[in-house]
């Protein structure tokens, strides 16, 4: 009885992990078919790092050593019914209706799919011909290119980082108060109400000043003409003194 609670809740801990991963699934999915328009290659990294801690924590889990060993156990179909089964609808999502035997060989299956084992036996046949001094080789390589690869991305972390770190000691050279003055100024006009000046005020000083200006022009023209009519009328009195039929 001890182990059948113990098998339980393992169970149940393993369908909560897995749920956690097809939800994790399913969003990145719904990202790929709608937003890949819009998707940043961030954000497609993050869910695949989501994905990943979920698949180490699910590993974790099956080799706990108070997991109790899986393989050991056998699952046998106690009845086949072409009915339909409203919970094992519920429980499965509504991807299977009946438990019937078309259903079972696939969800009870312990061996890959026909397919996919003819597929991958070639790659089996192709790794057990290697020597293992090939084989080595192989894994050198790999890991001599693995490890490039991590060094490529540690330098250019290291570059990124430096050249944040130089942006963040330059002293700042503009004011966020004075940017936000300007810009209410030339969105909204704040400010120049209360130094004064609208368009009609400085129209109307225009005038004046044009007024001002003609005024002294023509100041300055009958002070001219002033001018000239005085020394005529002294000259005319000049010539009367001297007139040539003046008698003695």
């Amino acid at each position: 009885q001890k182990e059948e609670k113990q098998l339980e809740h393992t169970l149940e801990s393993l369908i909560q992990r897995v749920q956690d991963i097809k939800n994790s699934i399913a969003n990145l999915l719904v990202k790929l078919e709608n937003e890949y328009n819009i998707l940043q290659w961030p954000s497609v990294l993050d869910n695949f790092a989501l994905l990943s801690g979920q698949l180490n924590t699910l590993g974790k889990l099956l080799r706990n050593e108070k997991v109790p060993p899986l393989r050991n156990s056998i699952l046998l179909p106690i009845a086949l019914s072409g009915d339909r089964d409203p919970e094992l609808e519920k429980v499965t999502e509504r991807r299977v209706i009946a438990f019937n035997a078309d259903v079972v060989p696939h969800y009870l299956r312990t061996k890959p799919e026909p397919e996919v084992e003819e597929r991958l036996q070639p790659v089996l046949n192709r790794a057990s011909s290697l020597t293992p001094e090939a084989a080595q080789k192989q894994i050198n390589a790999m890991n001599k290119m693995t490890s490039n690869i991590v060094d490529i991305i540690k330098s250019h972390q290291e570059t990124m980082e430096k050249e944040a770190n130089q942006k963040s000691s330059l002293s700042q050279t503009s004011s966020q108060a004075d940017t936000n003055t300007l810009l209410s100024a030339v969105l909204t006009g704040k400010g120049f109400k209360s130094s004064g000046m609208r368009r009609t005020d400085m129209a109307q000083q225009q005038s004046n000043m044009q007024a001002q200006q003609q005024a002294a022009q023509q100041k300055q023209q009958g002070n001219a003409h002033g001018k000239v009519q005085s020394s005529i009328k002294t000259n005319i009195k000049q010539g009367s003194s001297t007139h040539p039929y003046q008698r003695n």
